[in-house]
């Protein structure tokens, strides 16, 4: 197929080699433009715009769509059908409309739960036991689309958002071609109307680590927050970030190491640090951290 691509993260990229691999054509990549980045802020290409120029395709990064410049150009590519995947703008009906057999989406929730920006994150936040991918079928409204294909897969109990980014990005690609291959006798399923919920964005507020909170909801937060934005805790004056933990037993006023291997108390049961962050240095492991950050029982965090 002639397909226009629509993606910008890391999560978008193994799609779009994958689509490759398959033989379809890839008509122009769309992706947000460039931004400054790093210490010297220079603008720096997305992921999927460096992938892109790898392969040696049309890369293209419109502010808006929402100009009739734009459009027109986008229709001029006469796409059989555009695959979107964490792209970032709002597709205007003339977009939509466009391509032959339309433009799908690959979401990862299983629809209609987590509609919106952050699906990943807020299925690990929220204590899912599962999620998974869905190719949906575009239309107008946020994530509301009738959906063509969907697969499940269970989140594992000490599993991050990272770690799941990479499983359902191989998912996604893997199910897109599969989407494509039967794509004209696929039959469209409308989301329904129970169980809507959304994804909002995470803001870096949310960071802050309450160890007043249940084990299981402090637990939650920092694997739905790891890697990025890592929810913290502050000791010593010094902000830690916390990047990977797991449920345990043991009781004490919240935010008490109640052991020396990073074992914390909270407002009910109690969690264990596997791996932080001090501010300005590299992850590391609880084992690593601690042969240079001594952490004695008893101590706040």
């Amino acid at each position: 197929m002639r397909i226009v691509f629509m993606g910008t993260p890391d999560f978008s990229v193994p799609v779009l080699d994958a689509l490759i691999q398959d033989g379809h054509e890839i008509a122009a990549v769309y992706c947000q433009p460039p931004r400054p980045a790093g210490r010297g802020k220079k603008d720096r290409p997305t992921p999927v715009h460096a992938r892109a120029l790898e392969l040696g395709l049309d890369v293209r990064h419109p502010i808006s769509l929402k100009g009739t410049d734009e459009q027109a150009e986008f229709t001029a590519l006469n796409a059989d059908v555009a695959v979107v995947v964490a792209y970032g703008l709002i597709l205007p009906k003339p977009v939509l409309d466009a391509p032959r057999l339309g433009c799908l989406n690959i979401h990862a929730s299983l629809l209609p739960r987590w509609r919106g920006a952050a699906p990943i994150h807020r299925a690990i936040m929220a204590g899912d036991v599962q999620t998974g991918i869905c190719i949906m079928q575009m239309e107008e409204g946020l994530d509301t689309g009738p959906v063509l294909m969907r697969q499940a897969t269970d989140i594992e109990a000490e599993e991050t958002t990272g770690q799941l980014h990479d499983r359902l990005s191989e998912m996604g690609a893997a199910l897109i071609g599969e989407a494509l291959a039967g794509i004209t006798t696929l039959t469209p399923d409308p989301q329904p109307q129970e169980g809507v919920t959304y994804a909002a964005k995470i803001d870096k507020t949310e960071s802050k680590l309450d160890w007043g909170w249940t084990a299981a909801e402090v637990d939650q937060h920092i694997r739905g927050l790891s890697p990025f934005p890592g929810a913290w805790v502050e000791h010593g004056g010094e902000r830690l970030k916390l990047l990977a933990s797991r449920r345990t037993q043991g009781c004490g006023a919240p935010g008490t190491l109640l052991d020396e291997l990073l074992t914390v108390a909270c407002g009910r049961g109690a969690v264990q640090i596997l791996r932080l962050q001090r501010a300005g240095r590299g992850a590391q492991d609880a084992k690593t951290f601690l042969r240079g950050t001594p952490l004695i029982k008893g101590a706040r965090l």
